[in-house]
């Protein structure tokens, strides 16, 4: 076994393996840029080396540094986690050339593997089904043309060396293929180095559905059952969950045999994922295998009970599995919600920023894979991935409840993220009933996300959380020291709570520690409060039930966060709520001859010029952020009055970009 690791990666994946090795008592070295020397992985290492300036490319894309630092500290292994080198052949080979061990797969099945079109083939030749679409790199617009027409539309642009959903664009038809073609090259351009593309069928009505592989260095191949991923946007995965509530046992025990079986032509040892795309038939074909440990993995390890960081650790130290395909068994059911930052509202635009606020939820059951600490940054320059929220039961009900159940309690304050959405997913009928497709969040919320609305009960538990809050603060306020000497002051208990419009007359008298609250005149509810000013959690116990909300402050009253639906209340006393009826609207600004950028990020070109005449729809600058391409489009006919920034600058969110006359 090693004595010491090098984790040749950042943020929580890093921070997860650095927990297996001190499991198996590995010391570790954490590689970081700049922007990351105060990260927490860089904390929880024992050793830490600076690689470069903050871009990836500088820093943790650099082999010749991360070599020099395993040679600097004498790690004798490096385990590459998920993204930048971790299906790098290049990389593993570096390595051997320097005697130390890669933590993956051997390098032939990386490269066989790692190029989509290459391991199609491969994939044919070992009887493994697969999508119809070309083996061949497509790069001149009439052959994809003449392809994609053949094919049948809609049809996939897919990177070769593409992962993550960069370098992936759907064409539904031939005015759509050459543009997309252009994005998808460019994109994997400067993601992987690498502007091949091919073209396969796209799938209608999809299920993304994968295999997780494990095997050693001593032949043995096995599999651990699937991961349901169909929840997504952009391709890019956003709730997973294990196993998939929509497999029956022989279409399980198929797929598992048929990646078993491409893993063994390769030659393949550690953990990998061969991952499917399903009809709503039940009719699976391969998409492409994984040669590293993926995002998901945790809810694998949450139903199987095998730590696959700690397999991949002595796999490549040459130890065989202690265990065979029939000592593998499914235990219950866990859920996965990938937390971002980003901003579900303005189409989920990736958000930056210093996390103000950073309380984790904890609970029976429940799981939290982190890279951050409260006061940390979520920087432009990387993936914007916060945290994984894990939750394992019993059945997929309680999964479910356990993990709606943490995300009201998870509280992030700084960026934007997705909280909220993701508890309005988990409480959707489609996902409730196992309903899924790739194309649900598509189908289900359009291009951006505007939150559920609550009914009656849940609306009225949350205005009377809301006033015993508001309640409590003003008792506190009236009890400030140095008050006139006989002086008497009543906490007050009639209130106005106003939510979108509507206006409730709110009873809360204060008993022995518990509020009675009222509501127009209904019985009053029994509320234990368990919530001081200046959190941003507040719980409670309404007439026996449990509670939980986010909460901002208000100048009068709160903006509570509760089961994916944001609600702004209002409460005031009876008199202040007449007089404020009395005050003037204030109008907002008027932004409609402006271009905001919508995100952080740099600009990568800029198409038009000042005095330009532009049509609604035409592309007015493309806006790189967290590695993804954004074109930006006119709303309206308009005349370009202002350019203000030009290609390569770097912008902030609502920076003005054009004027427009």
């Amino acid at each position: 076994m090693f004595d010491k690791i090098l984790i040749a990666n950042r943020g929580e994946i890093a921070c997860r393996i650095i927990k297996s090795c001190q499991k198996l008592g590995i010391r570790t070295v954490a590689v970081c840029s700049e922007a990351d020397a105060r990260a927490l992985h860089v904390k929880l290492a024992d050793e830490e080396v600076l690689i470069g300036p903050a871009p990836a490319a500088e820093s943790y894309l650099r082999i010749d540094r991360i070599v020099a630092a395993c040679k600097a500290t004498g790690a004798q292994a490096v385990h590459p986690g998920y993204g930048f080198l971790s299906e790098n052949a290049a990389f593993a080979e570096a390595l051997a050339a320097e005697k130390i061990t890669f933590i993956g797969p051997p390098v032939r099945a990386m490269k066989a593997m790692g190029d989509k079109i290459e391991s199609k083939r491969l994939a044919r030749e070992a009887g493994v089904s697969t999508v119809p679409g070309t083996l061949e790199a497509i790069s001149d617009p009439e052959q994809a043309k003449r392809i994609a027409a053949e094919i049948g539309y809609p049809v996939m642009l897919k990177a070769s060396a593409g992962g993550g959903g960069k370098g992936m664009r759907i064409a539904h038809a031939e005015s759509e293929l050459l543009d997309g073609l252009e994005r998808a090259q460019s994109e994997a351009r400067s993601s992987f180095g690498d502007d091949r593309v091919f073209i396969e069928k796209f799938i209608l009505e999809p299920r993304h559905i994968e295999i997780q592989v494990l095997g050693d260095q001593h032949g043995t191949i096995l599999h651990l059952g699937e991961r349901e991923c169909s929840i997504q946007r952009r391709h890019q995965k956003v709730l997973e969950e294990a196993p998939s509530p929509f497999l029956d046992a022989a279409t399980r025990r198929a797929m598992g045999e048929q990646a078993c079986e491409l893993a063994r032509a390769v030659g393949y040892y550690s953990a990998g994922t061969v991952e499917f795309i399903v009809d709503k038939d039940k009719n699976f074909y391969f998409l492409e295998m994984n040669t590293r440990l993926q995002v998901e993995h945790p809810v694998t390890e949450l139903v199987t009970g095998i730590d696959l960081v700690e397999a991949m650790i002595e796999i490549a130290a040459g130890e065989k599995l202690a265990f065979d395909q029939a000592a593998v068994r499914l235990d219950g059911w866990a859920i996965e919600a990938r937390i971002y930052a980003e901003d579900p509202a303005r189409g989920f635009l990736p958000s930056t920023g210093r996390l103000s606020t950073y309380v984790e939820p904890e609970g029976t059951g429940i799981r939290v894979d982190s890279g951050v600490v409260e006061g940390g940054e979520v920087s432009l320059h990387y993936d914007p991935m916060i945290a994984k929220l894990c939750a394992h039961g019993a059945d997929r009900a309680v999964a479910t409840a356990r993990l709606a159940e943490a995300l009201d309690h998870f509280v992030i304050e700084g960026p934007a993220h997705n909280l909220s959405f993701l508890n309005a997913v988990l409480g959707h009928p489609r996902f409730v009933e196992g309903r899924l497709s790739t194309n649900f969040i598509a189908e289900e919320y359009g291009d951006k996300f505007t939150p559920p609305e609550l009914d009656e009960a849940a609306l009225q538990r949350l205005v009377a959380l809301a006033t015993a809050m508001r309640a409590r603060q003003l008792a506190r306020a009236q009890a400030i020291s140095g008050q006139l000497p006989g002086l008497v002051l009543v906490p007050p208990s009639a209130f106005v709570a106003e939510v979108g419009g509507r206006a409730f007359a709110v009873e809360a008298v204060e008993r022995d520690g518990a509020y009675a609250v009222s509501i127009d005149a209904a019985p009053a509810m029994e509320l234990v409060l368990r919530w001081r000013p200046g959190l941003e959690l507040a719980r409670a116990s309404i007439d026996g039930e449990m509670v939980a909300a986010g909460c901002k402050r208000l100048p009068e009253g709160f903006a509570l966060t509760h089961k994916g639906a944001q609600v702004k209340i209002l409460v005031r006393r009876r008199r202040a709520y007449e007089l404020a009826q009395l005050m003037p609207e204030k109008p907002e600004a008027d932004t409609t001859r402006l271009l905001l950028s919508p995100m952080p990020g740099m600009i990568v070109s800029v198409a038009v010029a000042v005095g330009e005449k532009v049509e609604a729809g035409q592309t007015l600058c493309v806006l790189e952020a967290m590695k993804m391409e954004n074109v930006l489009q006119a709303e309206r006919a308009a005349t370009v009055a202002t350019v203000e920034i030009g290609p390569r600058d770097t912008v902030s969110a609502d920076q003005v970009l054009m004027t427009f006359a």
